[in-house]
């Protein structure tokens, strides 16, 4: 496998539509020839995603909340909420429905 380094500068200039809000991509999947790993920055709204969104992982997920607030309400667990400098991480599959109760910006990668 060949070698495969990617960098970028948070910039929401740089981002494009995603499935609610934007994405600036730091490694789109398929990059390096891993199509499952992927990483970027998604910036949301609560405009942009009015109430709670029913989210199931299409991939294990791990996130890192750089600013912003969301509430997480997983199938059969307890709530809890993200703030800046929070981390979760969701195993494929996994249900749950997100709010987004301010402006967020999250750090994502999808292996």
């Amino acid at each position: 496998m060949p070698d495969f380094i990617s960098h970028a500068r948070l910039d929401r200039s740089n981002a494009e539509p995603f499935e609610v809000g934007v994405v600036q991509w730091t490694r789109r999947p398929g990059d390096g020839e891993r199509p499952h790993l992927s990483s970027g920055f998604w910036f949301v709204t609560p405009e942009e995603a009015p109430g709670a969104m029913r989210v199931v992982g299409h991939a294990d997920e791990t996130v890192y909340i750089l600013e912003g607030h969301l509430r997480i309400e997983p199938e059969g667990g307890e709530p809890f909420e993200l703030t800046a400098g929070s981390v979760a991480s969701f195993n494929k599959g996994a249900a749950a429905l997100w709010t987004v109760l301010a402006p967020t910006v999250e750090f994502f990668v999808y292996s």
